[in-house]
């Protein structure tokens, strides 16, 4: 786990460094903005969680998250500040921060906050598997970068055979996760959605989804 701590105050960087690092995390610190874009803006920095102050030297903690926003960075942003009103935590979550937490706080607090936004965002991370991306929050698919339009059916049945890694899965799996049915009824509905799905995803690239003969389908390791 790696965490950047951006905060004006040594003492506090120190603090938080120290706690983290007890705690397991692989810790870097910045104390302006222009530090911290400088450390995100190498492609070998990636970092799991961002704790940012709000009152920062040359720009506000709500600028710099804008411009991680604007580098394509999403990962997960806590704002760890004394600014307490409510409207300040309204602006901060709605600028696209994950979490914000009040100066002074208990460190037990702040691991536990940190712990619970970087276990969500894993959770809503994107699936991918060859050239296919799947986004789990806005529900969209991609191949070669290219945006498939999927029904909801569809996009649920890809990222089923895509969150099996390889396994093949029967059409009463199929059916069960998808669709809800816990017994199998009289019907050919997977194999056409599997053929609606294909169709779509293969104008992209490569066949996709194979055809395990007599048990279901799969996506190989290779295509």
């Amino acid at each position: 786990m790696r965490c950047l701590v951006v905060d004006d105050d040594p003492k506090l960087r120190e603090y938080v460094q120290a706690g983290l690092s007890e705690s397991g995390y692989e810790v870097e610190t910045a104390g302006d903005g222009d530090a911290a874009l400088a450390v995100l803006g190498q492609a070998q920095r990636n970092f799991d969680v961002i704790l940012l102050d709000v009152m920062l030297p040359v720009q506000t903690g709500w600028e710099l998250l804008e411009q991680i926003r604007e580098i394509g960075r999403e990962t997960p942003v806590i704002f760890v500040t004394a600014r307490d009103t409510v409207e300040e935590r309204v602006k901060g979550l709605r600028l696209g921060a994950d979490d914000y937490v009040i100066k002074p706080f208990a460190f037990s607090e702040l691991l536990a906050r940190i712990e619970v936004v970087v276990r969500r965002r894993k959770t809503l991370a994107p699936v991918e598997i060859h050239d296919v991306k799947l986004d789990l929050v806005s529900r969209a698919a991609f191949r070669s970068g290219r945006k498939i339009d999927l029904s909801p059916r569809e996009f649920d049945l890809l990222l089923a055979l895509t969150r099996a890694e390889g396994r093949t899965l029967t059409r009463a799996d199929l059916l069960r996760d998808v669709w809800g049915f816990e017994r199998e009824p009289e019907t050919n509905l997977v194999d056409v959605h599997i053929g609606r799905l294909r169709r779509k995803l293969d104008r992209h690239g490569p066949a996709l989804i194979a055809t395990v003969r007599g048990e279901g389908y799969r996506i190989p390791d290779q295509v």
